[in-house]
């Protein structure tokens, strides 16, 4: 047996070696992904750091402890927060705060889904331009519709009412929300609307049973988007609501801060009180959120 013979028949025998792995498409190497999660944390620190700072700060008992944070560490407390719910009027504040907030939420959603649809379904003459004139009213600020608003609230006698501080806020919330709206529809085939008239139904009868399910993602928005400007608002409120009973929690917070005097401890703690509807709602409405704001891109 020559050697050749001999050699040939040992490598014979020797296990093959592995194919070498090639990384398919859109997965990262080692260090690529360690790069990316690094990322995201510092991201998620850097969002996260004002939040656990305003905790952290509403912990402490006095109002010039903001001055000297590391003195908190030794007399954390939670009176600041009974101080609040029992000597304030922070349920009253509350109170205003739902009502205005849910029926801005709920009138302006309502009309902005109308308006968006019958823009994205319907051929009127001027539709084009009226979408833009809702835009354009957004250019305006605060201070210039002060002034006309205020007359047209005390024309209707509306002023210190909710109704007429949910109908202002919806004239900043329905113009965004048709928009988003009006793209998220124009998503949404032409052929269900017309076998809904085929099966018999009306146009609204199409829109508020066959359109409005599928929608569920773009309304998330629009929703929330109504629920955090009205929540939020502190002009409008503190100029047409004049009863401090009234008075909604971005207002009723200002209470702390006179000319002379700023109660920062409990402004922290009412600050971190009020986050919670808000991130009540937001959870609520987060497994359409992120649909709905992507969505509404795709056409329009």
């Amino acid at each position: 047996m020559s050697t050749t013979t001999v050699q040939t028949a040992a490598e014979a025998d020797r296990p093959a070696a592995p194919p070498r792995r090639v990384r398919g498409r859109g997965e990262r190497s080692l260090p690529a992904s360690l790069a990316s999660h690094g990322i995201l944390v510092l991201a998620s620190v850097i969002a996260l750091f004002p939040v656990a700072w305003l905790v952290f700060l509403s912990l402490g008992p006095d109002k010039d402890d903001y001055l000297h944070p590391a003195g908190i560490w030794d007399k954390m407390t939670l009176d600041n927060y009974t101080y609040v719910l029992r000597e304030t009027s922070f349920f009253d504040w509350l109170k205003s705060s739902l009502i205005v907030s849910l029926g801005t939420t709920v009138i302006g959603v309502l009309v902005a889904a109308t308006t968006g649809y019958a823009v994205s379904r319907m051929r009127f003459p001027g539709y084009k331009k009226f979408m833009w004139v809702l835009l354009v009213t957004q250019m305006f600020p605060v201070a210039v519709l002060m002034v006309p608003m205020y007359q047209i609230l005390s024309e209707l006698r509306l002023i210190d009412s909710y109704l007429g501080l949910v109908l202002v806020y919806c004239s900043t919330a329905v113009p965004y929300c048709a928009w988003l709206l009006k793209g998220y529809f124009d998503t949404i085939p032409f052929e269900i609307d017309e076998a809904g008239r085929v099966d018999g139904l009306t146009p609204f009868g199409t829109f508020a049973r066959l359109i409005l399910p599928l929608a569920k993602p773009g309304l998330a928005v629009a929703a929330f988007y109504s629920f955090i400007t009205a929540f939020g608002e502190v002009a409008f409120a503190t100029t047409f609501m004049l009863d401090d009973q009234k008075y909604t929690l971005a207002v009723g917070l200002q209470s702390f801060v006179s000319e002379h005097d700023a109660q920062r401890n409990l402004m922290a703690a009412t600050a971190v009180l009020i986050a919670i509807p808000v991130s009540a709602f937001f959870y609520l409405v987060q497994k359409n959120l992120v649909t709905g704001l992507t969505a509404g891109g795709t056409k329009g």
